[in-house]
């Protein structure tokens, strides 16, 4: 259901089926407000097949140009989906998706959009300017974006508080972006795989997910994420979260990025992780959603074309000429708070009071790109940057000399790309950055080509030189191993760093440069989009292999991949096999199954316990509750129930009626273990707020669900490990399950008691011939899977009717499936024969049918 922020949104559910007969969906967008529906034209376009990637970003990868009241376009070739082509093999073709850079008139964009398609292969996604402006400036740049780089909005000085309306805003233009990909998806088939680009568009995947289950979608966010302490303000988490998810593969620059993404998901949706064969994965509701990690390159190809134009040797020639003699520092930064562009003027300024000898000869080249976004906080950034460096120039300056050259007009890359051939040292000092590519782009600059070489006066064959001081906060700084990395909150360290860089020899300087050119060079925007098409291609697998439900209203719907004989268990389904059977054996587990794991009462409800009572009252069941709980407990809630059994401590002790004696699954069991295990238990339940120890006759068991969620779990591995080394010889197993760490004996399980009820009802002269087991958790997977060893054993008669059951729609060993308690409930009151009883539930939405016949709700 939406959430509270989400509230009035568009309804999602009345979606039309998009397809050749439902029509397209509209170029033209001309009121504000909410994206509206599919105009009812029919496609003209022809339906054809082959594998192709449709790459989704904010904007296209073209330049626009008005030339004489006439459009004109060009492809942008330093635009990052463009230059993906290089990775990818030449057989597959590329359409792109995307918002352009300019604003077009209403009236020009159907026929724009036409020629974009047949001339570039470019979609265009046209917003109205209102849902544009608060879409991109609103909800985007002045929201996500300082929030993704740890900027709170406190004040504000800080970025923009959240608003509602923005949100609607982002929402409507995803839609958008969603529908252009359902209309070219449908028109070429299930060959294509969509990769969409950065935080612009995170809940794409959740709408386009909706309408064609099995797309093959991956999700790369360029911009740092941040910490589940920064993440968790934003009012909608829960929905970008679950946007992400419904990517097959997710990307992220860094480990820490993808750290800080998994532990967001463990916190806020219970999720848990794993690595398998190198690869980290999401538990999904059946879907494991692949986890990539892979810094994003530079066009090696294009940078090395440049720089062996003449046009660029001039200007490097030219430059060479005008700092000759001096050593030259250069940054290349947005004109953006984050940049920490003071910070670096004040961190010179400090170098050149503490050291005088540098004065008139160590410059300082900035080079601020404009700001993409506006505001006043830009107009105080590029105050207070012109304010310190105006200081520092007329502070150490003098004729023919100026310490810090501030170029803040549009710079072309081959004016870069000269600033970086001449200069000794690169210095990035943002205070939180994603994956900045310009120490790469001045690495390989500073490698040269002969044409520049011979600009500089140098010697092709002589050893290349560079320096590079990156911020730790930037998502480059891991892969620069030869940087000196600084904290550029840090004045000092940063002015220290410099002078390093200054008196650093030559042979220090080419084993860097060759640490770093090697790396660069062999990890391009090519292997970069190779390495993350193959990921894509083996995280989607077999998308026919299992069934899909969705479920979830609006942006909270997430898909249900399960396998295709799993179903769910109704009474009409199973009463004619219940009713012709003579010898009936009823499993049922107790917290999550009888009763809501929420509850805060665990104790049987009096309807429950008449329930049960009304289930043993027949004489052809053999009714048991089977739990991890103390027989004491246990025996006190079910005292009333005289016939029904009880396994209690999942197995270890079990009776069959009230007036039963208790039996042991493992008799003669020495519990000396326990001398070892609760002292260890009881130090780290010391040290972790929020766990405890369960103490029952057979078991230890430490529980840490209310405890730090992340702390808590690091602890349990490191108890597991403890635990599984001082009980090496002992005859005990060490179990790490969901928010516990158990040791209990040898051979005790609830699936060796359900082998053992199946084998004494056959000594009994009274074989099971109908069989029900429901659980919910990953002890009740035991039962079922000894029921599966059961059925196939030999020596047993064989069970015709068997109905394994999990509560929940997720991945089991069982065939069926039940949503929640009361639907156990209900199934046993239509078994039982009572009257079934009304259970408050959600209700559910009229099923709905995909294209290809599943159903879902």
């Amino acid at each position: 259901m939406l959430s509270g922020p989400c509230f009035n949104l568009l309804n999602l559910d009345d979606l039309p089926e998009l397809d050749e007969r439902m029509g397209r969906i509209p170029s033209v967008i001309n009121k504000p407000g909410i994206i509206p529906e599919y105009d009812g034209s029919d496609l003209t376009s022809p339906r054809v097949t082959g594998q192709r990637i449709i790459m989704v970003a904010n904007q296209l990868p073209l330049k626009s140009f008005k030339d004489e009241k006439k459009w004109r376009f060009e492809f942008d070739e330093d635009a990052l989906p463009l230059q993906l082509r290089d990775g990818l093999n030449p057989k597959i073709d590329v359409l792109y998706i995307g918002c352009l850079k300019v604003e077009i008139d209403v009236s020009e964009q159907e026929e724009i959009s036409q020629y974009l398609l047949e001339k570039f292969k470019c979609v265009p996604v046209f917003l109205p300017p209102e849902i544009q402006n608060k879409f991109y400036h609103g909800f985007c740049k002045h929201y996500l974006w300082p929030l993704f780089h740890y900027k709170l909005p406190l004040t504000s000085n800080h970025g923009a508080a959240y608003d509602p309306s923005y949100w609607r805003a982002y929402v409507s233009a995803n839609m958008v972006f969603a529908h252009k990909i359902i209309w070219v998806h449908r028109l070429r088939g299930a060959e294509d795989f969509v990769w969409i680009h950065d935080y612009h568009l995170m809940v794409v995947p959740t709408l386009l997910r909706r309408r064609v289950f099995r797309v093959k979608l991956g999700f790369f966010l360029h911009s740092p994420f941040p910490s589940s302490e920064i993440f968790r303000v934003i009012p909608v988490r829960e929905e970008i979260l679950r946007g992400l998810l419904n990517s097959d593969l997710v990307g992220f620059q860094t480990f820490d990025y993808a750290r800080h993404f998994l532990s967001c998901c463990s916190r806020m949706l219970g999720l848990d992780y794993k690595s398998k064969r190198g690869y980290l994965g999401v538990d999904y509701y059946g879907r494991t959603v692949s986890i990539k990690i892979l810094p994003v390159g530079i066009h090696m190809g294009q940078l090395q074309s440049l720089m062996l134009m003449d046009e660029l040797a001039k200007r490097v020639k030219e430059l060479k000429k005008q700092f000759e003699g001096k050593f030259v520092m250069v940054g290349v930064d947005d004109m953006d708070v984050l940049k920490g562009i003071s910070f670096k003027f004040m961190a010179f300024g400090h170098l050149l009071r503490m050291q005088p000898k540098f004065r008139g000869k160590l410059v300082l080249v900035q080079i601020a790109n404009p700001a993409r976004s506006r505001g006043m906080d830009v107009q105080e950034v590029q105050n207070e940057t012109h304010h310190i460096a105006k200081e520092i120039n007329e502070k150490y300056g003098k004729p023919g000399y100026e310490p810090i050259v501030f170029i803040h007009d549009s710079v072309s890359t081959m004016e870069k790309v000269a600033y970086y051939s001449i200069s000794d040292c690169c210095l990035l000092n943002a205070v939180r950055d994603g994956m900045n590519l310009v120490p790469y782009k001045y690495t390989v600059s500073r490698q040269g080509s002969p044409v520049v070489d011979a600009a500089l006066g140098i010697d092709s064959s002589m050893p290349k030189k560079s320096v590079i001081i990156v911020s730790e906060f930037v998502g480059c700084s891991p892969s620069l191993s030869g940087a000196i990395r600084v904290n550029p909150w840090n004045v000092e360290q940063v002015a220290e760093a410099m002078h390093g860089a200054i008196l650093m020899d030559d042979k220090e300087k080419h084993l860097r440069h060759e640490q770093h050119y090697k790396y660069i060079s062999s990890h391009d925007i090519a292997y970069w989009a190779k390495s993350f098409n193959q990921d894509l291609m083996r995280a989607c697998g077999d998308p026919f292999s299992k069934r899909c439900w969705g479920v979830g209203f609006g942006l909270n719907f997430r898909l249900v991949a399960l396998p295709p004989d799993f179903r769910k268990l109704s009474v009409d389904h199973i009463k004619s096999a219940y009713t012709n059977s003579n010898s009936r054996l009823i499993l049922l587990d107790y917290d999550g199954t009888m009763t809501p794991q929420s509850s805060v009462d665990m104790a049987p409800t009096p309807e429950v316990v008449s329930l049960l009572n009304g289930l043993c009252s027949d004489p052809k069941n053999i009714v048991f509750i089977v739990s991890g709980r103390s027989r004491d407990t246990l025996s006190k809630w079910f005292a009333s129930c005289e016939k029904l059994g009880l396994s209690a401590e999942h197995g270890y002790f079990t009776r069959w009626t009230k007036q039963s004696p208790w039996e042991s699954s493992v008799l003669g069991i020495d519990f000396e273990w326990k001398k070892i295990v609760r002292p260890i238990m009881e130090l780290y339940a010391e040290a972790t707020d929020g766990s405890s120890i369960e103490y029952k006759e057979s078991a230890l068991v430490w529980h840490y669900q209310d405890s730090d969620y992340d702390f808590g779990a690091c602890q349990s591995k490191e108890l597991l490990d403890h635990l599984e080394n001082v009980l090496a010889n002992e005859p005990v197993v060490v179990k790490r399950g969901k928010h516990i760490v158990e040791v209990k004996p040898q051979g005790v399980s609830k699936g060796i008691v359900v082998e053992n009820l199946i084998a004494t009802m056959k000594d009994m002269g009274k074989p099971a011939d109908f069989v029900l087991c429901i659980g919910d958790d990953r002890s009740d997977e035991d039962m079922f899977e000894g029921i599966s060893r059961a059925t196939s054993n030999p020596s047993l008669p064989p069970i015709p009717n068997v109905f394994a059951c999990t509560v929940g729609q997720k991945p089991s060993m069982a065939k069926y499936y039940l949503d929640d308690s009361s639907e156990v409930i209900t199934l046993i009151e239509g078994l039982a024969g009572v009257p079934v009883q009304q259970h408050p539930k959600l209700s559910e939405p009229e099923a709905a049918t995909e294209s290809d016949g599943t159903k879902f709700f």
